[in-house]
């Protein structure tokens, strides 16, 4: 194995965890976090001798740097998440994303010129730089930043920004870098906010489900496993360097209403529906094209919805 290794900042977090317990087996992983957000606790494999946890901000180019050496490999995860929490900080929010991938692109451009030589490094954008409708959108299609002052696309116009750092870090200084945006994850261990983590918690606790306005907003939802498997190909395939990747799955579509309804059915669960006026903006569409990284990553997302919220609400049943 030697001194290379996986490098995961916001390694703690909700995808952090799952791609690092799909590597440890074969690579050894150091997950950089803060902690803020810790899915890593109480994970049966947070003990395993190819884990390292350094606790630490992405805010620190020093502590990035120390921690990032030897690593061959960098997925670069960490952010502030959420859409309530970005428009509580919008201002930290752009901070994390655009200071942060800086210092990580620093760090890992230090080491592919001195010293350990980087294969690969992976920036997480998201696919809010679409705006609010989105159908199919490919990665070539004009992204949409959403009107200035409103705090909720604080968040897009930061992680748009981090992709054309990234991507001219990769063309100016040859640093094999690529972009994925994920399109609604979710999954055991998810921390924080979103649609299923808040449905799956309360339909399990018979507590009302909020729907903000008609719950007409029409979503693709992607399990957790398939991003991971986007992931470890993007880490391995040279075709992958240079580009930008929808990471989601397509057929797994519905409205936040459906989505709402099915998950009550699948728990038994007796909540109620209740919906919530919401005036602040919103994504109403959004459906990824993934035909580009099937092209050149084959990539091709495996788990159904039915299927994905079965193992959430199972997940979460047996943490509680």
């Amino acid at each position: 194995m030697g001194v290379s290794g996986v490098f995961i900042t916001g390694g703690a977090g909700f995808i952090g965890t799952s791609l690092a317990e799909r590597l440890i087996a074969r690579d050894r992983v150091v997950l950089f976090d803060n902690l803020s957000r810790n899915a890593l606790a109480g994970c049966e494999f947070a003990n395993h001798p190819n884990l390292t946890l350094v606790t630490g901000d992405v805010m620190d180019g020093a502590a990035v740097t120390a921690a990032m050496a030897g690593c061959d490999r960098v997925v670069h995860l960490a952010a502030i998440a959420g859409v309530d929490t970005v428009r509580k900080d919008p201002v930290r929010t752009m901070k994390v994303s655009l200071i942060g991938t800086y210092n990580v692109l620093e760090a890992a451009l230090a080491n592919h010129q001195k010293s350990t030589r980087i294969n690969r490094l992976i920036d997480f954008s998201t696919s809010e730089v679409f705006g609010r409708y989105a159908y199919k959108v490919q990665e070539g299609d004009v992204t949409e930043l959403g009107a200035v002052g409103e705090a909720r696309w604080t968040y897009a116009v930061s992680k748009l920004a981090t992709e054309h750092l990234t991507l001219s870090y990769q063309r100016q200084y040859g640093l094999p870098a690529l972009s994925i945006r994920p399109f609604n994850i979710y999954g055991p261990r998810q921390v924080g906010e979103g649609a299923i983590h808040h449905f799956v918690v309360r339909a399990i606790a018979g507590e009302d489900l909020n729907i903000n306005n008609d719950g007409a907003q029409i979503h693709s939802w992607c399990y957790i496993d398939d991003i991971v498997d986007g992931i470890l190909v993007a880490l391995d395939r040279p075709e992958a360097v240079g580009q930008a990747f929808n990471i989601g799955n397509p057929r797994a579509t519905v409205t936040i209403y459906h989505l709402a309804q099915e998950i009550r059915r699948l728990a038994s669960s007796s909540s109620a529906i209740r919906f919530v006026v919401h005036e602040e903006a919103d994504v109403e569409l959004r459906i990824p094209d993934v035909r580009k990284a099937e092209r050149l990553l084959g990539y091709r997302p495996k788990v159904e919805l039915e299927e994905g919220l079965l193992r959430t609400i199972q997940w979460y049943r047996r943490k509680r």
